[in-house]
This record gives C-alpha cells, sequence and structure tokens, in this order.
C-alpha cells in the first residue's frame, strides 16, 4: 500500500516490511511510489532514499486463506546478481511476517527486480 493507509497497524506493519527489504544485501532501494515520481526535482528527496518509506511495498489479506499477500519492487545493485537479491527479499520479509504472527499461514511473498543501478 501507499501513503494513503487508513489503518495505522497496516501501515506499520507495510513500514517494518520496507525496512527489512532495505536491509537485504544488494538492494539498492525501493520501486519509488508514483507520488516521488510526480515530485519536482526541487522537491525530490535526495538520490538513494526514499520519499515514502514504504514505496514499493504492497500487502494484502484477503478473506479466503488468511496469508497476507506482498507484493514487493525493488532496485538492485548492478554488482549484484538479481535473482539472489529477489530469493533474500522474499526469505527475509517471510521469516519476519512469521515471526510477527506465527499463527497466519506462510505468506505468498512476490518480489519484482524492476531496475538495477
Amino acid at each position: 500500500m501507499t501513503a494513503h493507509h487508513t489503518n495505522t497497524a497496516h501501515a506499520t506493519l507495510v513500514e517494518e516490511v520496507a525496512a527489512v527489504v532495505r536491509t537485504v544485501a544488494g538492494v539498492a532501494f525501493l520501486k519509488p511510489g508514483l507520488g516521488d515520481r510526480l515530485r519536482s526535482a526541487l522537491t525530490r528527496p535526495a538520490a538513494h532514499t526514499d520519499g515514502d518509506p514504504s514505496a514499493g511495498v504492497r500487502m494484502t489479506l484477503p478473506d479466503d486463506d488468511g496469508s497476507w499477500h506482498v507484493e514487493i519492487h525493488v532496485v538492485v545493485d548492478r554488482r549484484a546478481r538479481a535473482l539472489n537479491v529477489a530469493r533474500a527479499v522474499r526469505a527475509g520479509v517471510a521469516a519476519h511476517l512469521a515471526a510477527l504472527v506465527p499463527e497466519r499461514p506462510e505468506p505468498w511473498v512476490t518480489v519484482t527486480v524492476t531496475g538495477r543501478v
């Protein structure tokens, strides 16, 4: 989800997941959100910083199976192998969510590498 969260617990969880993603070796940054892309160059944050801390992370909790569905869009360092980075992001996010809510089924985590820098 993006910055227009109405549920603060959900927003906090999305920000936690984004923080986990940023700690993975090879992740340059999370894909900028639409709001960050539309800002003028004068108001844009410094390079390699996220204007919205949860940009690039979308989480939903469908009612049918009770597991989190997490979509993550990252830009990776060109020196890292994108597949390894995507796998590490997926594993890190899944482990984080399993530790927070162990009674839920394993989350469905999709990682998309949108670029390399």
